[in-house]
C-alpha cells in the first residue's frame, strides 16, 4: 500500500510536513485543517501547525483554498493547485490523475460530498491506528473507473462503474498457533450517500456492481478479424483485485433514525430486484458515517444488503474477499 512519500527535502524549501501534505490533498482532492491534522499529526492537541504549514504551501503557490460551503465561520477547504499537482506528479510516488481541482469546483456544492468520502476513509486510518492494522493517509483512492460494457467509451455511466473511493485496508489477527498472526487484505468499494440520493439510485449502484462483477471484457474486432474463438474468459475485475472487493454504502446527512429507514426502504428494493438475484454472494452491507466513526468497520455496524438483516461484522467475515498477505 502507498505511504506518504517525501519529495526532495531541498525542493521549495518545504518542510517535511509540508512535503507529507502535498500528496495527501493531491489524492483527496478537499480536506480541511482539522482532516490533515488527524491524518498527518494524530498526537496534535491543534491544527496550529499544519494551517501554519498550509499558508507556508500557500504562499508558494501549491495548495490553495475555499470557503466551506455550510461553514459560518468560514473554515478553509485546502486543495493542490496545478502547480502543486505538478510538483507531486513529478516526485513519481502516484499515479497522475485527470481529475484536477480548481477553483470553481472546490467552491462547488460537491464541498460536503467530498468532505464525507474522505472523514470515511479517515475513520478507516484512525481504527487501524488503535487496531495495530495497516490504512494510511493515502490508502483510499477517489473515483477510481472501472468499465462495466464494452464499446464506445462515451457511454458514460452506461460504460464506467466509478466508485466514490477504493479503499484498502490490512488487518492483522491471531491465528492462536503460538502467537502468530495473519495479515488479510481488504479491499472495498465506497459509496457515499448523505440523504440527497433516492433509493432506486442506491439499489442501481448495487446493481452496477453486480455487473462488474460478471463482466468479461470482449477483444475489439478489427476490420476484416473475426472475434477471437470464446472472447475473454476472465472477469475484468481479476485484472485489478486478488479477489472481488467488499461494498460497503456509508450513509450520513440524516438523524439515525431517518438513516435506518432508509436501509430498510433499500434492503426492500434490492430484495425485489429480479436483476439482483445472481448477486446474492456479494459482499455488500450498509451503515452509517456516525457509526463507522464511533465503533469502527470491524464492530456489528453494517447490514447486509441482501439476505439476513442482523448488523454483523461483515468486513470480518471469512471469505473470498479477504486474502491472505503473510
Amino acid at each position: 500500500m502507498p505511504r506518504p512519500r517525501f519529495l526532495d527535502p531541498t525542493e521549495r524549501g518545504l518542510s517535511q510536513l509540508g512535503q507529507e501534505i502535498l500528496p495527501v490533498l493531491y489524492r483527496h482532492r478537499l480536506l480541511t485543517a482539522g482532516q490533515l491534522t488527524q491524518l498527518l499529526r494524530p498526537a496534535a492537541t491543534s491544527t496550529r501547525y499544519i494551517r501554519r504549514q498550509l499558508e507556508v504551501l500557500h504562499g508558494r503557490g501549491l495548495v490553495d483554498a475555499s470557503v466551506r460551503r455550510t461553514s459560518r465561520a468560514g473554515e478553509l477547504l485546502w486543495y493542490t493547485t496545478a502547480l502543486g499537482c505538478e510538483v507531486v506528479e513529478s516526485g513519481g510516488e502516484l499515479a497522475p490523475r485527470a481529475y484536477r481541482m480548481t477553483e470553481d469546483a472546490a467552491a462547488s456544492q460537491l464541498q460536503e460530498h467530498t468532505l464525507a468520502v474522505n472523514d470515511m476513509g479517515l475513520a478507516f486510518v484512525e481504527h487501524a491506528r488503535r487496531l495495530g492494522d495497516e490504512c494510511g493517509p493515502l490508502d483510499w483512492d477517489p473515483e477510481v473507473a472501472h468499465r462495466v460494457r464494452d464499446g464506445d467509451s462515451r457511454l458514460g455511466d452506461e460504460a464506467f462503474l466509478v466508485p466514490d473511493s477504493v479503499l484498502r485496508y490490512i488487518h492483522t489477527t491471531p491465528t492462536g498457533d503460538g502467537g502468530q498472526q495473519q495479515r488479510m487484505l481488504l479491499t472495498f468499494f465506497c459509496e457515499i450517500d448523505r440523504a440527497t440520493m433516492s433509493i432506486a439510485r442506491l439499489a442501481a449502484k448495487l446493481h452496477a456492481y453486480a455487473r462488474y462483477a460478471r463482466y468479461i471484457p470482449q477483444p475489439a474486432l478489427g476490420r476484416g478479424r473475426p472475434k477471437a474463438a470464446g472472447g475473454y474468459r476472465r472477469e475484468a475485475w481479476r485484472a485489478r483485485y486478488p479477489s472481488f472487493p467488499r461494498i460497503l454504502l456509508v450513509l450520513d446527512g440524516a438523524s439515525q433514525s431517518q438513516l435506518a429507514k432508509r436501509t430498510d426502504d433499500l434492503r426492500a428494493l434490492v430484495a425485489a430486484d429480479a436483476r439482483l438475484l445472481p448477486a446474492a454472494d456479494l459482499q455488500a452491507g450498509v451503515t452509517t458515517l456516525e457509526q463507522l466513526r464511533a465503533h469502527g468497520p470491524f464492530a456489528p455496524i453494517v447490514t447486509p444488503a441482501l439476505g439476513d438483516p442482523e448488523p454483523v461484522d461483515v468486513l470480518l467475515r471469512p471469505s473470498a474477499a479477504a486474502v491472505s498477505v503473510a
